[in-house]
């Protein structure tokens, strides 16, 4: 199972459902990555809590005016096949409406914020 699409499919299925709040299972990776769309502005709020085995990650989703603001994300990156992008490859998602996630040595970065960093890494998804 791939949890980081697991996690980025609940946050577009709950924003196309117009949730307010989704929970997905606990990891340091899915924390950073959440961090990171909070920062974008997809995420309003990201709260570790516990659950009853095993702590949860507790994602606020954004609405503006009944709308969501995720639309749809794509997996690039995945488990059986590793994609990863240089700073020369570092693109613009849907001509700058979107966002490109990348894992780069300076942590969970989206692809503006590590083409100003000079990192490239592997490419995790983009969200639009």
């Amino acid at each position: 199972m791939d949890r980081i699409a697991d996690m980025i499919i609940m946050i577009k299925n709950g924003s196309l459902a117009e949730k307010e709040v989704v929970v997905s299972p606990y990891s340091k990776v899915k924390h950073a990555i959440a961090n990171c769309l909070k920062r974008e502005g997809y995420l309003s709020s990201v709260k570790k809590v516990a659950g009853n085995k095993f702590p949860e990650l507790e994602l606020g989703l954004v609405q503006e005016d009944k709308k969501t603001k995720i639309i749809n994300v794509k997996r690039i990156s995945k488990p059986s096949r590793r994609i990863y992008f240089g700073v020369k490859d570092i693109h613009k998602v849907k001509n700058g409406f979107g966002r490109l996630v990348l894992s780069t040595p300076k942590g969970i970065l989206t692809g503006n914020e590590a083409r100003k960093e000079l990192v490239g890494g592997e490419a995790l998804f983009n969200i639009w």
